[in-house]
């Protein structure tokens, strides 16, 4: 079957949908202890799961585990659901799903992070589905703060915590078979070619200078001397001292084309 997409066995494009009335029906009698009308009430639902789990790919987990965490969260979405609140089963279940989610990825997270910093992201990613309910919008630092009485500064530090971690050469473009990873974008400003160049030339112009013009700026530069320092050591005048420093940074910056 063209399309057709495999999960844990499952051939995805043959999932059964069930329509809104349905879905109710089937909460009131799994509510009333029915288990055949909760199979079918977890089976109808299995799409919503995929939808969710899709926002979850490329995080080095594989899909299988991924869509059987997914199912955990509807079951318990199934039996947790209030079916005196006046609002679709979906607009519950997908927090839950993500929500479960989000607890695998973090619990099997390359890093190691502390279980007060996992508890304090747990706690925000709970206020953040509700807000995200709510308005139907991202909420920002400051309403996840107010909401769950957190300071800024460990929200953020605490969403960084679980971050997933990006390999280097995770690839971030390509056409026609060329890729380009991350490590091909971060430039390396001091152990390139310019800056060994420009290393070279500054001592080849350094080198061209009087004994006494680099141990001026040697003394200045290197040795943080004042000026008067410099004139008392070497034993001329703090005048001279400032016109052979000018003059040596002049002709280093007339060498380098500066």
């Amino acid at each position: 079957m063209q399309g057709k997409v495999e999960i844990c066995g499952v051939n995805t494009a043959t999932l059964p949908v069930l329509k809104s009335a349905e879905t109710r029906t089937l909460l009131e009698q799994a509510r009333g202890g029915d288990k055949a009308a909760r199979e079918k009430l977890i089976s109808g639902n299995l799409r919503l799961v995929l939808s969710v789990v899709q926002r979850f790919s490329g995080r080095g987990e594989s899909m299988d585990d991924l869509f059987q965490v997914g199912v955990i969260g509807l079951i318990k979405a199934v039996d947790a659901f209030d079916l005196g609140q006046n609002v679709q089963f979906s607009t519950y279940g997908v927090p839950m799903i993500a929500g479960e989610l989000r607890r695998f990825l973090r619990d099997h997270s390359a890093l190691r992070v502390s279980r007060s910093m996992r508890d304090t992201a747990y706690r925000v990613l709970q206020a953040k589905e509700k807000l995200l309910t709510a308005t139907g919008r991202e909420p920002s630092v400051e309403e996840l703060s107010a909401e769950t009485g957190i300071a800024r500064q460990e929200i953020v530090f605490a969403m960084d915590a679980i971050c997933e971690p990006v390999s280097l050469y995770e690839p971030v473009f390509n056409d026609g078979g060329e890729s380009a990873c991350i490590m091909d974008q971060i430039g390396d400003t001091k152990n390139c070619d310019e800056q060994w160049l420009e290393q070279i030339a500054l001592e080849e112009a350094v080198s061209r200078l009087s004994s006494r013009e680099r141990r001026i700026l040697a003394l200045r530069f290197c040795g943080g001397r004042t000026q008067m320092e410099v004139a008392r050591e070497i034993g001329i005048s703090q005048a001279q001292v400032s016109r052979l420093e000018k003059g040596a940074i002049g002709r280093i910056k007339q060498e380098l084309g500066a």
